[in-house]
């Protein structure tokens, strides 16, 4: 909450550093294993990278300008374009520039960009209820967030000079990236692993859009992307928790996060397939009726209506393996038969689990509406104005 609510940039980094010291803390709750250790410092270190490159990032504003709140910063922004800094012999650069190229340095930390990627995967090792709330829909999403927040300052760039160099910085990164992890996302055995590498290209997708000036659609893809990737690790957490109950049963050694010791599992967890199927199919962009199809669609239109290419390409390739790696996750998980007889033996999980699934399963299906731009045929004039983007805006 310090860290949406505040209204400078000082109070943002104070939360933004709380959020990071409660990341490394839950991504190390099972503080007996040496892999959970491993993880929560790597976690930490890479986050300080990122982190060191925003304070710089904020220094330089408060240098130039003498104060950190956004709406001075964002009304003063004409002082910033028009200091020069030397950055090298005979080599200066505006401060407006270096001064948000360092602010996206602290959100490629924190929102696992290449090549500050690295800790994110490893954070499953944390209980699934913190995958879901922390490492999918909000800590993660904070560098988005805050880079949506300061648009102005990108667009004070852009708006001079016809096209601002952070923003082409971010729209290759987010494009990389989001190919990237999806590519690994393929290779994935580990039920969490998979969602991990997605969530990376998920939130590539945010950063490209934002790199090609559509805020609304990367805010609108964030806010999407948290119901239906919580929805899938709370759902991959029911599915470690049935092929657990299994291995209690059958005294089996195995890893109960392998989905190639799984199978079969739809029968014995209905609940937990379908709104894992749900969450899929929102997660692959299924059209019309999920919620990940509309923020997807919105960020492809935007490539693709101005001319942003080579953008919408790789995007539209990385769509293409998030369908395939995340089918892959459900036949290998739920369908054909049991690969082992932990799986043969797991049976669905308690009310408590499987509950917050069917909220999420709804939310996956239909928050989507709320976002659904005028201009769509049929559907965007029966629902009248975009009232996501008038919240936004």
């Amino acid at each position: 909450l310090t860290l949406v609510i505040s209204n400078n940039f000082l109070q943002l980094f104070f939360g933004w550093e709380a959020v990071g010291v409660m990341s490394y803390l839950l991504i190390g709750f099972w503080y007996t294993k040496e892999s959970a250790i491993k993880a929560n410092f790597k976690a930490f270190i890479v986050n300080r990278v990122g982190d060191m490159g925003f304070l710089l990032g904020i220094a330089l504003i408060f240098s130039v300008i003498g104060s950190l709140d956004y709406q001075t910063v964002f009304t003063s922004s004409a002082i910033l374009l028009e200091k020069d800094i030397v950055i090298a012999s005979n080599t200066t650069i505006s401060a407006l520039t270096l001064a948000c190229l360092l602010l996206f340095i602290g959100a490629m930390g924190k929102s696992a960009q290449m090549p500050l990627h690295v800790w994110l995967p490893d954070s499953m090792e944390g209980p699934t209820p913190i995958s879901a709330l922390i490492h999918a829909a909000t800590m993660v999403t904070a560098g988005v967030y805050m880079i949506v927040r300061m648009f102005p300052l990108l667009s004070a760039g852009a708006g001079a000079h016809g096209g601002s160099p952070t923003m082409t910085v971010m729209a290759f990164i987010g494009a990389f990236t989001a190919l990237f992890a999806a590519t690994i996302a393929v290779a994935q055995n580990d039920v969490k692993r998979v969602l991990a590498y997605s969530t990376i290209s998920q939130l590539g997708y945010m950063v490209a859009a934002l790199g090609i000036g559509a805020y609304v659609a990367a805010a609108f893809h964030l806010m999407t992307h948290a119901f239906f990737k919580a929805l899938l690790f709370m759902g991959s957490g029911s599915v470690i928790h049935g092929v657990e109950h299994g291995i209690h049963h059958t005294h089996e050694k195995l890893d109960p996060q392998d989905m190639l010791n799984m199978g079969g599992l739809a029968k014995r967890m209905p609940i937990t397939f379908w709104t894992f199927l749900i969450g899929g199919f929102a997660l692959s962009g299924f059209p019309f009726i999920t919620a990940g199809f509309w923020s997807k669609d919105e960020i492809l239109a935007d490539a693709f209506a101005h001319g942003h290419w080579w953008v919408f390409v790789v995007l539209l390739l990385a769509a293409f393996l998030t369908a395939f790696y995340t089918m892959r996750q459900i036949a290998l998980t739920f369908l054909g038969d049991p690969r082992s007889e932990s799986a043969a033996h797991s049976h669905e999980s308690t009310w408590t689990m499987t509950l917050p699934l069917v909220v999420l399963a709804f939310f996956a299906l239909f928050a989507g509406f709320v976002g659904v731009h005028p201009d769509f045929p049929l559907l965007g004039e029966l629902l009248g104005r975009n009232p996501f983007e008038h919240f936004v805006v």
